[in-house]
């Protein structure tokens, strides 16, 4: 998805509702729906088809959980569903996101940044924003990894396979894997999504060197 086709802003405030919809309607001249509830959400998807992005509060009536959120990524598939939120803890978000969500955008994020924002989850980036203060503090509890397994994790981040990475590197499949298996266990994540997740989150690899 190269550009934004058309957004749901859900949310039960009206006023925020309302005024993050305008912006962006007038801004990137797309086509704006709300729902204020996970009913009219799925009513909405139901109704239009899946929106490009779905800003989903997750504090308004039926979002218990992050099954809840995993129910609304479902239904708007293949479109990007991003938390939209004024405070959400760091672990909802990456549970969020293991489940498919596109990230997290916080409700203090400036209007004028808004719009650039959905242009990148749109184009299927993962945005979460991370104060300096949170950043310093993941980095600190980041355990070292070794120049190859910094590689293997900078291409793992641009979304390359494990063949594409073997290829890239020189290297062979199983060996890559090999590498998957101790970056996973060092960053103590499930998988390599999200592996991947938290190299982004804490700025561990910068994509943009390789």
């Amino acid at each position: 998805m190269s550009e934004v086709l058309s957004v749901l802003v859900a949310d039960d405030h009206d006023i925020v509702r309302d005024a993050v919809a305008h912006v962006i309607s007038n801004e990137l001249a797309v086509e704006v729906m709300t729902a204020k509830d996970k009913e009219t959400v799925l009513q909405a998807i139901a109704e239009s088809g899946p929106f490009s992005v779905l800003l989903l509060d997750i504090a308004m009536p039926g979002m218990a959980s992050t099954s809840s959120v995993e129910e609304v990524v479902t239904a708007n598939a293949p479109g990007a569903v991003v938390v939209f939120s004024g405070l959400v803890d760091e672990v909802f978000v990456r549970q969020a996101i293991m489940n498919g969500a596109r990230g997290y955008i916080p409700k203090t994020l400036p209007l004028k940044s808004l719009c650039s924002t959905l242009k990148l989850i749109a184009s299927g980036q993962i945005f979460v924003p991370f104060s300096p203060v949170e950043h310093a503090s993941l980095d600190r509890k980041t355990p070292r990894l070794s120049d190859k397994e910094l590689s293997v994790l900078r291409l793992l981040v641009k979304g390359q396979t494990n063949k594409e990475i073997a290829r890239a590197l020189d290297s062979t499949e199983v060996r890559i894997k090999m590498h998957l298996r101790s970056i996973c266990s060092r960053l103590n994540a499930k998988n390599r999504t999200q592996a991947a997740l938290i190299a982004e989150q804490t700025g561990l690899v910068d994509s943009s060197l390789v």
